[in-house]
C-alpha cells in the first residue's frame, strides 16, 4: 500500500533565528486515483472523489518577523494558498515558511496540486490555532485553481468548479486499486479552461446511471456496485478525454476478477478496482507490472475517505 514514510526535513538552527515562532503544524492530504465518476447533472458539473493512501505532507512554520512566504521552488500555488489563508484569518503580517514532501506525480489526474493546496491551507490554520472547515479549504483552493474534493471526509459528490460540496456519500466500501500510469500528462488548469459542457451533456444518461450505482454501492458497502458505476463513467468520459488504452485496461481487469475500472477524467491515470475482502491487491499489482511493462508507473492503493489530517512533523 502507498503510505507516507519520508520525514520532512528538520528546520536548521538558523531558520527563524531572532524571530519568535508563532506556531507550527504539519498536515497530510490524500491524492486520488482519478475519480469514481465525473460529468454534468441538472446542468451542474460534478465529480465523485476517489481518495487513496498516497499523501502530500506540508509543514507551515509561522514567525513574527513578517510579512512574507518562503516556499520550495515550483510551489507558487502552495505559497499563494498560505498567503490567502493568512489573509482570511487576518494574520497577513506574519512570515510563513513552507516545507512540502509530495511524491504524487503531477499532470496525471492524481490531485497532486490539490493535495498540496489543501494541506498548506489546513496547516496554516492549525499553526494559528484554527481548524479550517472543508468548505473553507475548498474555497481558498478554488481561488487558485480548479480543485479536487480531497479535503472532504468520506466519498463526496463535489462541484469542482464552484467548490461546493453537493453531497457526502459516506465512507467507501473496502476496496483496493491497482493504478496504471501509461504515460502522458494533462494540465488540469488548461483542461478546465475549455468549455466541454456539451460533451458532458451528451453522456449525461451514462453519468447519471453511474452516479446512481455509486450512491447505492456506497450505501450498501458493495464494491461490485461501485465498480459498475465507475466503469460506466470511465467509458462515458471517452467522449470528453479519450484514454487510448482503456479497452486494454478493462480486458486486464476482467482477467483478474476486478469489480471495475476508473479513470482520471481530466488526467491520464487509470485504476483497476478490486474488492479488498478478496485480498487480490498485491497479486494484481504484480500481474499489472507484467501485463504493462511499458507503464511509467504501477501503484497499489487503498480507497479511503478524504479529509486532511494534522500529523507529527
Amino acid at each position: 500500500m502507498a503510505s507516507p514514510t519520508d520525514k520532512l526535513p528538520e528546520d536548521s538552527e538558523e531558520e527563524g533565528e531572532g524571530a519568535a515562532l508563532i506556531g507550527s503544524a504539519t498536515v497530510r492530504a490524500p491524492g486520488v486515483c482519478g475519480e469514481l465518476a465525473q460529468g454534468v447533472i441538472e446542468g451542474i458539473h460534478f465529480l465523485v472523489t476517489c481518495p487513496v493512501d498516497f499523501y502530500s505532507r506540508v509543514r507551515v512554520d509561522l514567525y513574527a518577523d513578517g510579512p512574507g512566504v518562503e516556499a520550495p521552488e515550483d510551489c507558487d500555488k502552495a505559497a499563494a494558498a498560505v498567503r490567502r489563508t493568512l489573509s482570511t484569518l487576518k494574520s497577513s503580517k506574519v512570515r510563513a515558511k513552507i516545507t512540502i514532501n509530495n511524491p504524487i506525480p503531477r499532470g496525471k489526474g492524481m490531485a497532486s496540486s490539490s493535495a498540496d493546496l489543501a494541506a498548506a491551507i489546513a496547516a496554516t490554520g492549525f499553526a494559528l490555532g484554527k481548524e479550517m472547515s472543508p468548505y473553507q479549504i475548498a474555497q481558498i483552493a478554488l481561488s487558485i485553481e480548479p480543485t479536487d474534493g480531497i479535503m472532504i471526509p468520506g466519498v463526496a459528490l463535489f462541484d469542482h468548479r464552484a467548490g461546493i460540496i453537493r453531497e457526502s456519500l459516506g465512507p467507501p466500501p473496502p476496496m483496493e486499486i491497482v493504478a496504471l500510469d501509461l504515460g502522458g500528462t494533462v494540465d488540469t488548469v488548461q483542461f478546465n479552461m475549455v468549455d466541454r459542457f456539451q460533451r458532458w451533456q451528451s453522456v449525461k444518461g451514462q453519468t447519471g446511471e453511474a452516479l446512481r450505482l455509486l450512491r447505492l454501492g456506497i450505501a450498501k458497502e458493495d464494491p461490485v456496485l461501485v465498480g459498475q458505476g465507475a466503469s460506466i463513467s470511465a467509458e462515458a468520459s471517452q467522449t470528453v478525454l479519450a484514454k487510448p488504452r482503456l479497452a486494454e485496461v478493462k480486458e486486464f481487469a476482467d482477467s483478474v476478477g476486478a469489480v471495475g475500472v476508473n479513470v482520471g477524467h481530466s488526467g491520464t491515470i487509470m485504476g483497476v478496482l478490486l474488492d479488498a475482502r478478496e485480498r487480490r491487491g498485491k497479486s494484481t499489482y504484480h500481474k499489472a507490472k507484467e501485463a504493462f511493462p511499458d507503464a511509467d508507473a504501477v501503484y497499489h492503493f487503498r480507497l479511503l475517505g478524504g479529509g486532511v489530517q494534522q500529523v507529527d512533523a
